[in-house]
């Protein structure tokens, strides 16, 4: 017989027309889409099944064809009524062609007009509800996410009406994708994901990117920032630095020039990812702080003056 149109609307096979219509009214109060937002697809596919069981059953002729020959002889193009179906059935006799009336359209024969749409509450109400206002909440990310990228999964609760328009609590798990290149600031909208209430389109919830501090590395814009510490020898005598980048790999930096206050070293495209173009880099660069002695020897200041050209007369 194909799709069982009586189980779908879960009634008898005797049902009346009252019994169709209090049975209908029931399950499309509980699958329209409007109030599944959260399985939304689902909800529509069992919607349209629902509407179109009541559309066949609630019809005398539609009805008595089903019963006869199945969903495959209801649905095909065209059908010869038997002679026998005309009679005190309100069934026409002659070809038959089965044309399913739009589930929106049964909708409103119910619940009005299809300007309607259902409120949080589980009513329905006009589509012009006001929308809450939008939800923020910070979403902090490592250094390291927001060079390499990554996937977060945010676990949240809100409120939502039952099948009955009560409210309830559900939980949902947000994916978040982060690409390289995001910046502190970055907003990750997911429409419509704040709580249900009655008369109000339900808030957007905003995931607002922040920062992690890290204990090497400060973000610059694009650019990486080192504060290197170093000895007064190793600034004029010359170091070999060593750094392990965001992504795990190790960079030799020689530094071979007397390094003066304020000297910066730019590695160029060993900075952060653009967003916008994830294989361009910003740079590296590599901030000097110079750690002078606290006092000096006789003996080591005469060796720096002679070294430095500097000898007494």
């Amino acid at each position: 017989m194909g799709v069982d149109y009586y189980n779908i609307l879960r009634v008898s096979r005797n049902a009346t027309e009252e019994d169709l219509k209090k049975s209908y009214k029931r399950l499309a109060m509980r699958w329209h889409p409007d109030k599944n937002p959260i399985n939304k697809k689902e909800a529509e596919a069992k919607f349209k099944q629902i509407s179109e069981a009541y559309d066949v059953l609630s019809d005398p002729q539609k009805r008595q064809i089903y019963d006869l020959y199945g969903e495959e002889g209801l649905k095909s193009a065209e059908l010869s009524s038997p002679s026998g179906f005309g009679g005190g059935t309100g069934v026409r006799t002659g070809a038959y062609s089965f044309n399913p009336r739009n589930a929106d359209d049964i909708f409103a024969e119910f619940f009005g007009g299809s300007e309607k749409k259902f409120h949080g509450d589980g009513g329905v109400g006009s589509q012009g509800n006001k929308k809450a206002a939008p939800v923020e909440s910070k979403f902090v990310c490592s250094l390291e996410e927001l060079y390499e990228g990554g996937r977060r999964k945010m676990r949240i609760s809100r409120t939502v009406p039952d099948e009955f328009g009560k409210p309830k609590t559900v939980e949902e798990i947000l994916k978040i994708d982060i690409k390289p290149g995001w910046k502190k600031g970055t907003k990750i909208t997911f429409p419509e994901k704040g709580n249900h209430e009655p008369g109000v389109t339900p808030a957007d919830l905003i995931f607002v990117v922040d920062e992690k501090p890290h204990p090497i590395f400060k973000r610059d814009g694009n650019d990486l920032v080192v504060n290197q510490k170093i000895s007064l020898l190793e600034a004029l005598t010359g170091i070999n630095l060593s750094l392990t980048t965001l992504d795990g790999r190790n960079l030799t930096i020689p530094v071979t020039d007397i390094v003066k206050p304020g000297h910066v070293v730019v590695i160029p495209n060993e900075g952060m990812p653009i967003s916008k173009g994830p294989s361009q880099k910003g740079h590296l660069k590599i901030k000097f702080d110079i750690i002078f002695p606290s006092r000096l020897s006789a003996e080591q200041k005469s060796d720096l003056k002679r070294a430095l050209g500097r000898a007494d007369k």
